[in-house]
């Protein structure tokens, strides 16, 4: 048990007011969030010296061995690159993620009601995208006088375009948290409150343009409804509901779904070449979608992933260096057009192999297979024989695992603070779900 008198420390009431204002934080843009985080991991460094029967419980585990392998693999490649002090500038500061994730663990294990307050953080910080993404959408502009980028709703987050990126890959840790606050005490105001906001934050997502945050709500969703137990019926409801509000947008709007669906499936090749031209005004961009002019922008990432590839073929077991694709793909080597260059390859595994070599493409690999069999597992024992292999809050939490993990999107730089945040920050909850599991 954990004393009294440690809750009424800086070593609890700092990082509890931090990790409660993630989700807020995270609107805000990198610093505050990124601030948070290094906070919590400097504070839970300084509880473990003092307090050193914590020690074996939250550092000697699974998760933080595996997570020091790729952390110390992180460091190797940079040692070995290049450019030894620009790498490790990315790669020795990765381990406040870590400990950030035990943080949080300890934390709720102090007092899980901070899962509660987490929830109605999230439940602030959703409502006002909602109030102000669908202002910007029907007026043009948002509270702050910030217009909409062409036709794109990107409300608090401005020109940064991450709107939907944020609502979809923290939308099932959300659900989650709903999941554990009403399960023993769902009704049927509830319900139709829940329904409503659910079908808000779907139909914004769709409004913000993010073809890949549209993709990662309706594979968590597909995750969701396939593998849990309760609340299957809001979730169905929902995506109807708001599959028929989108057509309906779509309709007296068509640049909405030509952009995020009939391109998206024109460029997989599931649907014939059609003419498609749209204008974006704010960005002054003709989208002229005719045959093979398509290719554009498929073909920039073609050619950031040749780059990446050509990378790694000479850096095989290590890569090029931690934060290095930047540094390297203007190099007549590698570099494939004038659009080859960027500050990462635009796809998670690709990163991971130029930068990390195999070393570090495997271990991350390995976690994502690692998930997808557990769920195939839970599916199998759950059809077969009547038996749960992982609660319903799990599976919403695995489901956040899986699309950050997917590898067959274009994806923002791995190692990036913003996301790194919204990759671990459910970690911790995971690992003391399991934990209070294993108990019973």
């Amino acid at each position: 048990m954990i004393s009294s008198n440690i809750k009424k420390n800086i070593f609890y009431h700092l990082p509890f007011f931090l990790i409660i204002s993630l989700p807020f934080f995270l609107i805000t843009g990198p610093f505050l969030s990124d601030l948070a985080v290094s906070l919590c991991a400097i504070i839970f460094i300084i509880n473990t010296i003092i307090n050193k029967n914590i020690f074996f419980k939250y550092y000697i585990n699974k998760f933080f061995l595996f997570f020091l392998f790729f952390w110390i693999i992180l460091i190797i490649s940079s040692l070995f690159s290049e450019n030894i002090f620009f790498s490790m500038s990315s790669s020795l500061p990765y381990l406040r993620f870590g400990i950030f994730t035990l943080s949080f663990w300890y934390l709720i294990d102090c007092e899980n009601k901070i899962l509660q307050y987490i929830f109605y953080s999230f439940l602030f910080s959703f409502s006002i995208l909602i109030i102000d993404g669908y202002l910007q959408f029907f007026i043009g502009k948002n509270i702050f006088g910030w217009e909409i980028i062409g036709t794109r709703v990107s409300s608090f987050f401005k020109d940064e375009l991450i709107l939907g990126s944020y609502l979809s890959r923290l939308y099932p840790i959300f659900f989650a948290l709903f999941i554990l606050k009403f399960l023993n005490n769902f009704k049927s105001l509830t319900f139709f409150i829940a329904l409503t906001f659910f079908i808000l934050i779907e139909v914004l997502i769709f409004l913000s343009g993010e073809r890949v945050a549209f993709f990662y709500l309706n594979f968590a969703t597909l995750l969701i409804i396939a593998l849990s137990n309760n609340f299957k019926m809001l979730r169905i409801a929902s995506v109807i509901i708001s599959s028929v509000l989108i057509l309906f947008i779509s309709y007296f709007k068509p640049v909405y779904f030509e952009r995020v669906i009939e391109r998206t499936l024109l460029q997989i090749g599931l649907i014939e070449n059609k003419d498609i031209s749209f204008s974006d005004k704010k960005l002054n961009i003709n989208y002229d979608l005719k045959k093979n002019s398509l290719l554009v922008f498929s073909q920039e990432h073609q050619d950031h992933y040749k780059s990446a590839w050509k990378m790694f073929k000479d850096n095989k077991i290590l890569g090029i260096g931690t934060k290095l694709f930047r540094k390297n793909c203007n190099n007549e080597k590698y570099k494939i057009s004038f659009e080859s260059c960027t500050t990462h390859p635009h796809n998670t595994y690709v990163q991971l192999l130029a930068e990390n070599g195999l070393l570090g493409f495997i271990t991350i690999f390995f976690i994502f297979f690692y998930l997808i069999f557990s769920c195939i597992k839970h599916l199998y024992l759950k059809i077969f024989y009547k038996k749960m292999l992982f609660t319903d809050f799990q599976i919403s939490l695995l489901a956040t695992f899986i699309i950050s993990l997917w590898p067959f999107v274009p994806t923002g730089n791995f190692l990036n603070n913003w996301l790194s945040i919204v990759y671990f920050f459910p970690v911790g909850i995971f690992l003391w779900s399991v934990q209070e599991r294993s108990k019973r």
